[in-house]
C-alpha cells in the first residue's frame, strides 16, 4: 500500500521528474487505481518516466513500447480532455492491441501533458488490471495535474535557457574569450557555469578566459567556492583564468570561508584584465 502523505511535507520540487514524483504520490491517495505513471513521447516511442505501483507491478519506469501500441497515443488523439477506458477488452481500439492481451483487461485513464505551444511532452495516466470509475472530482484532479505538469515543463525550459542567456561565453579575439555571470546564482547554475566554460574553452580553443562577477544579485558561500573553482579547472585544461568583478561582499565571503586564492589573478574590472593580456578600449 502507499504511504500516506504528511499535510506538513514539503512540496517544493526542482525540475520536472521531482515535480511528477510529487504529483503520483499526491494523486494515489484520491485515486484507486494500481498504477499511476506518467509516459513521455517521441511521436515513435512511449517511454514510462515515473511509476507508482500500488500493489501488482503493471508497469515499470524505463518500460518502451513503439508510441501507435501505446494505450498513450489514444489519450493524445483524443485531445486536452481526459480519457477514460471502463474495459480495454471490450474498447474497439484497444482490445486487439499487444498490451491488451498481457494485461488481461482492465480500467485505463489519461490526460495528455503539452507544452505552452501544444507541442505533446507525453502523457499522466492510470491502469487497473479491474473495472473502476472515476468521480467528477478524481477526473479534476487529472486535469489539474496534467496543467500542472505543463506550468512546471515551461519553468523547466526557461530555466535551462536562462541558464545559456545569462552565462554566455563571448570571444573577443582569438584564444580570448568573456564570460559575463549574471543574475542569482545556485549550486546548480554554478556547476553548469563551470561545465560551460570547460565546453566553450575547448570549443573556441582559448588562451585566457575572463570570469566576470559583477552581475551577480546573490551569492552564498557554497557557491563562491564552486565559481572560485573556475579557475583551478581551467588552469587543467591549459587555458589561463581571471577573474573580475569580484564585489566587497563576495571578497569577504571568500576570505570568511579560508578559500584558497593565491594561484587565481583578480582584476578589479574588465578593461584592466584586457590591458593586462594586452588589449586597450578605446
Amino acid at each position: 500500500m502507499t504511504e500516506r502523505l504528511n499535510p506538513a511535507l514539503d512540496i517544493r520540487f526542482q525540475d520536472f521528474e521531482e515535480a511528477a514524483v510529487r504529483v503520483l504520490q499526491i494523486m494515489a491517495e484520491f485515486i484507486h487505481v494500481n498504477t499511476l505513471f506518467i509516459a513521455r513521447n517521441d511521436g515513435k516511442t512511449n517511454r514510462m518516466i515515473k511509476v507508482l505501483n500500488k500493489s501488482e507491478k503493471l508497469v515499470n519506469e524505463g518500460d518502451e513500447r513503439p508510441f501507435p501500441e501505446a494505450y498513450c497515443s489514444l489519450s493524445v488523439e483524443h485531445g486536452e480532455q481526459v480519457l477514460v477506458i471502463p474495459d480495454v477488452k471490450q474498447h474497439k481500439e484497444t482490445k486487439n492491441m499487444d498490451v491488451t492481451k498481457k494485461l488481461g483487461g482492465g480500467t485505463f485513464i489519461a490526460i495528455p501533458i503539452n507544452y505552452k505551444d501544444g507541442k505533446n511532452y507525453g502523457t499522466i495516466c492510470g491502469l487497473d488490471t479491474g473495472k473502476q470509475t472515476f468521480t467528477e472530482k478524481q477526473i479534476k484532479m487529472f486535469e489539474t495535474m496534467s496543467a500542472l505538469l505543463s506550468y512546471v515543463l515551461e519553468l523547466d525550459y526557461t530555466n535551462k535557457q536562462l541558464f545559456t542567456i545569462s552565462a554566455p561565453v563571448v570571444k573577443v579575439a582569438k584564444g580570448i574569450a568573456i564570460l559575463p555571470v549574471v543574475g542569482d546564482i545556485d549550486e546548480q547554475r554554478a556547476e553548469s557555469i563551470i561545465e560551460k566554460a570547460l565546453f566553450k574553452s575547448r570549443e573556441l580553443e582559448l588562451e585566457c578566459l575572463i570570469v566576470d562577477l559583477s552581475g551577480i544579485l546573490h551569492i552564498n558561500h557554497t557557491v563562491v567556492a564552486s565559481l572560485l573553482k573556475i579557475s583551478t579547472v581551467l588552469k587543467l585544461v591549459g587555458v589561463d583564468c581571471i577573474v573580475t568583478g569580484l564585489r566587497p561582499d563576495l571578497a569577504m565571503k571568500a576570505v570568511q570561508m579560508n578559500a584558497d586564492l593565491k594561484d587565481m589573478v583578480f582584476e578589479k574590472d574588465l578593461e584592466k584584465a584586457l590591458q593586462k593580456i594586452g588589449f586597450e578600449l578605446k
